[in-house]
């Protein structure tokens, strides 16, 4: 570009996406004098659901702002917690996530997944049609126009990747209450109707079972449920809620 020059600079946490050159604080920058200042920091790197206030000599400015010659572009982060207006706050997330689909349906938080690679185009349309964030990794389907709102995952640590989108969305939580596979509401059900789908050893063992709505799994306090609770009272001691 030989158009304005400008001085950008990206907040610290948003320097992962940007070249190594532009990660060590405010460097000039040359425009085409017509690009917006949302395409310029997208061009760097950056997804537009990852930058917060935009600021131009010190004020705000919106991503539809065109920069001129001198200007001085500060880039910053998300602010945290996040607010998400418009709609209740719900998850889409993709299909390399799906350890945390998983565990923000332990945590009661309504996460839905698709197991199967259904391609970016679908994916943003159904994060618009069904008003859902859309949770990813990869920095070019958060860039697609047809999402309704979006975030970017850091870590590739279900760990990690959990404490992040609790803290940045604070969702209400509701342990014990989703169905980890399919998403539905979970529902206490009694032993004998649900005796025909248990295996004789898990019917000897346990009493206390609760039951999909949707998909009709059955779930009771099995092997793995230590686990399990770990990882809810966890979140639970960290971000609130109570478990059920």
């Amino acid at each position: 570009m030989n158009g304005p020059e400008i001085q950008l600079c990206v907040a610290p946490e948003l320097r992962l996406f940007v070249p190594p050159e532009r990660r060590q604080g405010a460097t000039p920058l040359a425009t085409d004098g017509s690009s917006t200042l949302g395409h310029v920091v997208e061009s760097l790197g950056v997804p537009l659901t990852e930058a917060g206030r935009l600021l131009v000599d010190g004020r705000d400015v919106a991503v539809s702002h065109i920069p001129s010659a001198g200007e001085s572009v500060e880039v910053l982060g998300v602010e945290r917690p996040q607010q998400v207006p418009g709609a209740p706050l719900r998850f889409l997330l993709d299909v390399h996530l799906g350890t945390l689909a998983r565990r923000l349906r332990l945590l009661g938080v309504d996460a839905s997944y698709e197991n199967e690679d259904i391609g970016d185009p679908a994916l943003a349309t159904l994060s618009a049609q069904e008003k859902r964030v859309l949770l990813s990794r990869d920095r070019g389907l958060l860039r697609r126009r047809e999402i309704w709102a979006g975030a970017y995952v850091y870590s590739d640590k279900p760990d990690d990747q959990l404490r992040d989108v609790l803290e940045r969305f604070t969702p209400v939580l509701a342990p014990w209450t989703r169905c980890t596979a399919c998403n539905g509401r979970l529902s206490a059900a009694d032993k004998d109707a649900v005796q025909d789908r248990l295996e004789q050893g898990t019917e000897r063992t346990y009493d206390v079972f609760a039951q999909c709505l949707e998909c009709r799994r059955v779930y009771w306090r099995g092997a793995h449920h230590a686990r399990l609770e770990a990882i809810v009272d966890d979140a639970v001691r960290e971000f609130g809620g109570a478990p059920a």
